[in-house]
């Protein structure tokens, strides 16, 4: 991994160590009693069992999901108005409020990934892999599309990650440094390809994480996302799909047919923050950001 500006990598060492660390817990983890408030062991050990049973009597095992157990759908503070987390507060400046939480989601992901990086080999994840079968493809500067295994794919995202937010010209923190032009398009870029680095842990690593009792932070780090982008469209909806049954099931978006019908739940994906129609309470995304910059097309 090269050297990101400054002189500095993102701590993949340290990260990777943390990994061997967390891996001896896993390994020693499954004798371990589990809380009986939340079994978890009891709910990952019945979920494979089952899933290797379909596989024995060669039934159709659909797309099995871990992460919808019931068991493992609590997350860390989940009093929190996570709308209230996001909204900009007045007099902030609507880019300087992108970037603070750019950093923490940079941060969170980077971290927990991580923690399970010693299980996400080009063996065990050869393609960058979300739910549903959805696979995501690097395109390089000259927009050439490649296809790299997880790791590889990962290693990318947090390296141009940790480069542009070490760019004084992009991510400022000197007086009278101004944020470009072109901001919000490079925070879309940065905040779209973390959400492929959570789509992967959800896909192909949950049950480590839950193992770990890391599944809560996953959770409350997908919530911060999901939040983030239905206040300021800052993902496609398209994107999105591949997780619109964890935000029901962890009441971050209503189901579709409740509350905004069909077409509205659907809109959470497509109307962006300056969008026209539709009330303040009734979508998120429609509510006009308070910016005192202009702001830049992606």
């Amino acid at each position: 991994m090269g050297d990101a500006a400054g002189g500095r990598r993102w701590p993949a060492g340290l990260l990777r160590r943390s990994g061997v660390r967390a891996s001896r817990v896993l390994r020693g983890h499954c004798g371990a009693a589990a809380p009986a408030r939340l079994d978890i062991d009891d709910t990952v050990s019945c979920f494979c069992r089952k899933a290797r049973r379909k596989d024995r009597e060669g039934e159709a095992a659909g797309d099995p999901k871990l992460y919808l157990q019931e068991a493992l759908l609590e997350r860390k503070l989940p009093e929190l108005d996570m709308r209230q987390l996001v909204d900009l507060p007045r007099g902030l400046d609507y880019n300087e409020w992108l970037a603070s939480h750019t950093l923490a989601l940079f941060d969170h992901v980077n971290l927990l990934y991580g923690c399970v990086s010693e299980f996400c080999t080009p063996a065990s994840c050869p393609d960058m892999a979300g739910p549903g079968g959805r696979t995501y493809a690097w395109y390089d500067e000259r927009g050439k599309k490649c296809r790299l295994a997880a790791p590889q794919y990962v290693d990318y995202v947090m390296t141009y990650t940790q480069k542009t937010v070490n760019d004084e010209t992009i991510f400022p923190t000197k007086y009278a440094n101004e944020f470009p032009a072109g901001f919000e398009g490079v925070v879309r870029r940065v905040v779209r390809l973390l959400y492929h680095v959570v789509a992967h842990l959800y896909a192909a690593h949950f049950r480590s994480l839950a193992l770990l009792r890391l599944h809560a932070h996953l959770h409350l780090t997908f919530a911060h996302l999901t939040a983030l982008d239905a206040r300021y469209a800052l993902l496609d909806h398209k994107e999105t799909d591949v997780l619109r049954d964890l935000e029901v099931a962890l009441r971050l978006t209503e189901p579709a047919g409740a509350g905004l019908g069909a077409a509205g739940a659907a809109g959470l994906g497509a109307a962006g923050p300056g969008a026209a129609g539709g009330s303040a309470d009734s979508s998120p995304r429609r509510r006009e950001p308070v910016v005192t910059q202009p702001l830049a097309t992606a």
